[in-house]
């Protein structure tokens, strides 16, 4: 099966708000202009009550009324405030597939995203950056579920027998979640260090050029998997991916004396995926 072609005669690929594709595009755009992005996105209802919902939470301080996207601009930064309407406008484009429990697909995709965040913090890469590559690191998974729901059940009685569910989308499709992802990614035009990140996310140094966002999602993917299994912070730290870390410049032993605070990581970004 060819992804590209997949995609290419898809049917129902979701689409996503004008603002939040112009948002998407100013990756990396230092003369965006935040007054003229403020007024787009106020213009879309439903972003900016998804937004000022987010923004109004305790995740982002709570005790400040935030009563307009411009309001959030300025109190949180341009950079917080795209973080937010890409989360809103990206839950809000895809239905659900049947037997597909889409809420929690995307509680576990901010929560992943929030990891990588605070992991950022350690390896001096731009946090928001690092939460949207996190946000959408499993979308792929949830394309293939849209566009190809028979084989996807085929492919679960397999999967519920013990077998790692990226080897048989491997094996049965030709392609897997993060190679699916990194399409729609690309598709969408997000940045190359995005589409990288979610592309070489299972193995960073399938990479010719070492991409740092994968690394970060590995991390987050192997710190949330430790946490959600109960692991101490000595048995996290046993099996770290330490090589990961030395290519991202991450100080272990700081790291390590914070650890703990990624087991409370605040996934307040839910408010999203509210009604």
């Amino acid at each position: 099966m060819n992804l590209q072609t997949l995609i290419d005669n898809a049917q129902k690929l979701p689409n996503i708000p004008k603002v939040v594709q112009e948002l998407i595009e100013s990756f990396g755009d230092e003369n965006v202009s935040n007054d003229a992005i403020a007024k787009k996105i106020s213009a879309d209802q439903v972003l900016t009550i998804k937004v000022l919902r987010a923004a109004n939470s305790a995740h982002y301080g709570g005790n400040r009324k935030v009563g307009s996207v411009s309001d959030a601009v300025f109190l949180l930064g341009f950079n917080a405030v795209r973080t937010l309407v890409l989360a809103s406008g990206l839950t809000g484009a895809f239905k659900a597939p049947e037997g597909f429990d889409l809420k929690k697909f995307w509680h576990d995709s901010f929560a992943v995203a929030a990891t990588c965040k605070w992991i950022a913090r350690y390896s001096h890469d731009d946090a928001e950056t690092a939460f949207t590559c996190g946000m959408i690191h499993n979308i792929g998974e949830l394309l293939i579920h849209i566009l190809l729901p028979a084989e996807c059940a085929e492919m679960q009685k397999v999967v519920d027998k013990g077998a790692r569910n990226v080897d048989i989308e491997k094996n049965y499709l030709g392609f897997d979640f993060s190679e699916a992802g990194a399409e729609l990614a690309h598709r969408w035009k997000f940045p190359e260090a995005i589409v990288k990140g979610i592309r070489y996310q299972l193995d960073p140094h399938e990479a010719e050029v070492f991409p740092r966002l994968a690394g970060v999602i590995n991390i987050a993917l192997y710190i949330n998997k430790m946490n959600d299994s109960g692991a101490d912070s000595a048995a996290i730290l046993a099996g770290f991916p330490n090589t990961l870390a030395t290519e991202l410049g991450i100080n272990l032993v700081k790291m390590m004396e914070k650890i703990e605070e990624t087991k409370e990581l605040a996934t307040a970004i839910d408010a999203l995926l509210e009604e």
